[in-house]
């Protein structure tokens, strides 16, 4: 890109420095041969040494500024729940009565089993519902051989489940994010606000996956051997469900209360660790890296603002020639396609800011990170599908027929039908 930028003799020095440190980022993110939190440090290390000497605005003070964006303490609270819920045995509880209510139904377990992994990773990562998600079916999954089409159906419907319920909430996934971060300026978007959209398409999105893996794989009969009656919480799981409960209703009413999103976050993680429900060893439970990543993410599309490579890319790659609609399917399918092969955070840190640039409606950056969540088609394409895949019995098929088809469907329903819902619910 740094070559490119120079050749074209659109850039400074600036410019140039700062596509080649963005462009090596990217790589390290795509490549997967380095934990995802290396190339967040390393973003911090090169920009204010080889970009700070060229342009104050990238000097160690403001880089270092660039993380203090509220929605990092804002994903740091939905972590410290999700660790928590583990400690206390809740993710199991949440299985077990997806289990009971399917009342030995194997399609009823299949949507309950989905429809519980998209619950989970409205609040944690996509990751951690997933994992916790798997654990509780394992022992249903060995009733069948590696290759049956039931098997393969419920494991597909987790992963689908976790891929679609983070559109729902701010928390949900790192995208999400970093739409929220790109509009706090121009737009602040609250926590209900960003519910009132998204949750509608996350519910859409996760049914329309289920129903398409019940009718690719044939769902149906009876699960042998279920058991009824009932399962409840501990005590202090109870007192957990509880301090979610206000967790959550703050964040809902943040118009009524005047707290911000992150202050409600940041007060439960701190009720969190003087009430004992996570103790000083859980903090290595948390998912620092995928926090990192999202931090990376933020630093990222800063760097190429600041530095006017984002200027520079949307008028070679999207000219005003071309209809503003059509600027945004572009966007948006990129989005999709480049979340289907790399990490959907840093195509979002790629891409938000482009779309910032182009278009001067907040309604942009929120419509590029939702596409970045249908990006569902390979098996590398979410942690999820790879974590589905590791169980084995699944084919690339199995993933490659329905996720093309959600995805694609799922970038025109946002591309163009989107603009108007945000426009309706006062995101111009």
């Amino acid at each position: 890109m740094a070559a490119a930028v120079c050749w074209a003799g659109l850039a400074s020095p600036v410019a140039a420095r700062a596509s080649a440190v963005a462009v090596f980022c990217l790589a390290l993110w795509l490549g997967e041969s380095v934990r995802p939190w290396v190339p967040t440090v390393l973003l911090l290390a090169v920009i204010p040494t080889l970009l700070g000497p060229l342009d104050p605005g990238l000097g160690w003070r403001p880089v270092l500024r660039w993380l203090a964006e509220p929605v990092l303490a804002l994903f740091l609270g939905g972590f410290a729940m999700g660790v928590a819920a583990g400690r206390a045995g809740l993710d199991q509880l949440v299985g077990q009565l997806a289990v009971r209510w399917a009342g030995g139904s194997v399609l009823r377990l299949l949507f309950l089993t989905g429809g519980a992994t998209a619950v989970l990773s409205m609040w944690m990562s996509n990751v951690a519902a997933a994992a916790m998600m798997f654990a509780v079916v394992r022992p249903i999954l060995v009733r069948w051989p590696a290759d049956a089409p039931v098997r393969r159906g419920l494991l597909m419907a987790v992963a689908m489940g976790a891929n679609f319920g983070g559109i729902a909430t701010p928390i949900g996934t790192g995208p999400n994010g970093l739409a929220i971060a790109a509009l706090e300026e121009r737009h602040p978007i609250s926590f209900l606000h960003w519910m009132s959209f998204a949750l509608p398409l996350a519910v859409l999105m996760t049914m329309a996956a289920l129903a398409a893996v019940a009718w690719r794989f044939r769902v149906g009969g009876t699960l042998a051997g279920h058991r009824d009656g009932s399962v409840s919480p501990s005590g202090r799981g109870r007192a957990l469900i509880a301090l979610f409960g206000v967790t959550i209703a703050l964040w809902l009413t943040e118009s009524l209360h005047g707290s911000a999103a992150w202050k409600v976050a940041l007060g439960s993680t701190a009720v969190l660790l003087a009430g004992g429900f996570l103790r000083p060893a859980d903090w290595l439970r948390i998912d620092w890296s995928t926090l990192l990543l999202v931090a990376g993410g933020i630093v990222l599309g800063r760097l190429l603002e600041q530095a006017g490579v984002v200027t520079l890319l949307a008028a070679v790659a999207l000219p005003d020639s071309l209809p503003a609609g059509l600027r945004l399917a572009a966007l948006c399918g990129a989005s999709a396609l480049l979340s289907s092969l790399m990490s959907n955070t840093a195509t979002a840190a790629l891409l938000i800011p482009l779309a910032v640039t182009l278009s001067p409606s907040p309604a942009a950056p929120v419509l590029v990170a939702l596409a970045a969540s249908m990006g569902v088609p390979f098996a590398i394409s979410t942690p999820p599908n790879a974590m589905a895949f590791g169980e084995g019995g699944l084919r690339t098929k199995d993933l490659l027929v329905p996720g093309l088809v959600l995805m694609l469907g799922g970038v025109a329903l946002v591309a163009f039908t989107g603009p108007r819902v945000l426009d309706w619910l006062g995101v111009p």
